[in-house]
C-alpha cells in the first residue's frame, strides 16, 4: 500500500470510530472538506504534512499517535 493510500485508510477509520462526519472535521480543523475528501479516496500523489498534523490535531491525537497503526507497516512507495 502507499503512504496516501494508508493515510487516507487512516482518516476514513478514525473518522468511524470517532462517529465523526467528514464535514464536521473540516468545520472543527479548518482543512476544507474537499481536501479531507480527496486524502480519503487518494486521489492525490502526496499529502502536506500539515493536512495530516490539523487532522491528528482536530482528532485530539500527535502525530505519533496517528502514525503508531499497523496499516503504516508495510508501505511501498
Amino acid at each position: 500500500m502507499k503512504l496516501v493510500e494508508a493515510i487516507g485508510k487512516r482518516v476514513e477509520d478514525l473518522l468511524e470510530e470517532k462517529a465523526m462526519t467528514q464535514y464536521k472535521l473540516s468545520k472543527l480543523g479548518g482543512v476544507p472538506r474537499s481536501t479531507i475528501c480527496l486524502l480519503i479516496a487518494a486521489k492525490n500523489k502526496t499529502v502536506k504534512m500539515d493536512t495530516v498534523y490539523q487532522i491528528a490535531a482536530t482528532l485530539s491525537m500527535s502525530l505519533k499517535d496517528f502514525f503508531d497503526a499497523p496499516i503504516f507497516d508495510d508501505i511501498c512507495d
